[in-house]
């Protein structure tokens, strides 16, 4: 039987809407990560995807475990940016790849998403995902001996305010984080009526009681700090301010500036392909090195 001319008509609507959906979600740099997905070889990791660390559909990763793995079995999670209102674990099986041929195992956490979910909750999942990692590493295969937590953009400020927060997380394996290293990340910036962040915040709540900038205690880990030389989303401010208050509480802290990148472009530099290209790998090898030898 034909459906009638209304029913026709809401089913076109509904499509429209749909389409219109997806073309919301979807960003020009999509582009890039669904290309470098594509031709990015799969022999050097051993995979494991969608990964629940707990109930909800965002707590989920994908693991990418090296078939020779370093000493010490080091671990490195990764958290992707998007303005925390996009991304996806799936976009960045090269990122699992390139470290994962390097003797890293790697972890690469979804997280939930503005405007339905804001500050606190993006970090909460961090906190939840490197307690749930903790506990289940025998039956991972993997180890927490050696945590390094790697974030890009959004990611960036997420894996600084799991250990720099109003309100401390109880990280299980905070005392074996080794380094942080933060891609393009803002840490100290005003999110009120920011076009791109005030969705991810509660506006009435100002930012000096969000930024981890205003929560930087005295520890072991080491910092690490790229900035994209072209970098026209994240000023070089964040983490110039945060790399000095780093300094006044006596952490160690080290930036550093990759030549020929952007905002977007420096996570891309990453892929084992490209890689010899660009700085920022050799560059985050030499502090991952570093970290773990001290």
């Amino acid at each position: 039987m034909l459906n009638s001319p209304n029913e026709m008509l809401k089913q076109l609507q509904k499509r429209f809407e749909q389409v219109k959906q997806h073309c919301h979600e979807f960003r020009l740099y999509d582009f890039g990560s669904y290309a470098l997905n594509f031709i990015t070889p799969k022999a050097a990791y051993i995979g494991k995807k969608n990964v629940a660390y707990g109930l909800r559909s965002r707590q989920r990763l994908d693991l990418y475990k090296a078939k020779k793995p370093l000493k010490g079995q080091p671990l490195i999670v990764f958290v992707h940016g998007g303005a925390w209102q996009h991304g996806d674990k799936k976009d960045y099986l090269f990122i699992g790849e390139s470290f994962a041929r390097e003797g890293y195992d790697v972890a690469v956490i979804n997280y939930h998403l503005a405007p339905e979910y804001i500050f606190p909750s993006y970090i909460d999942d961090l906190a939840l995902a490197l307690n749930f990692l903790d506990q289940h590493q025998k039956k991972l295969k993997i180890s927490t001996q050696n945590v390094i937590l790697m974030g890009h953009s959004a990611g960036a400020f997420n894996v600084m305010s799991v250990v720099y927060h109003p309100h401390p997380h109880l990280v299980h394996c905070r005392n074996n984080i080794k380094a942080i290293i933060g891609i393009a990340g803002p840490y100290h910036f005003d999110y009120k009526g920011d076009p791109l962040a005030q969705d991810a915040f509660n506006q009435e709540i100002p930012y000096q009681q969000v930024m981890p900038y205003y929560f930087v205690d005295s520890n072991p880990i080491r910092h690490y700090l790229l900035l994209a030389e072209n970098d026209q989303i994240v000023e070089a401010k964040n983490s110039i301010d945060f790399d000095h208050i780093l300094r006044q509480h006596g952490n160690h802290s080290h930036i550093a500036i990759i030549p020929k990148t952007g905002h977007i472009s420096i996570i891309g530099t990453l892929s084992s392909l490209f890689s010899r290209y660009f700085k920022t790998k050799r560059t985050i090898l030499s502090f991952l090195k570093e970290s773990l030898e001290t």
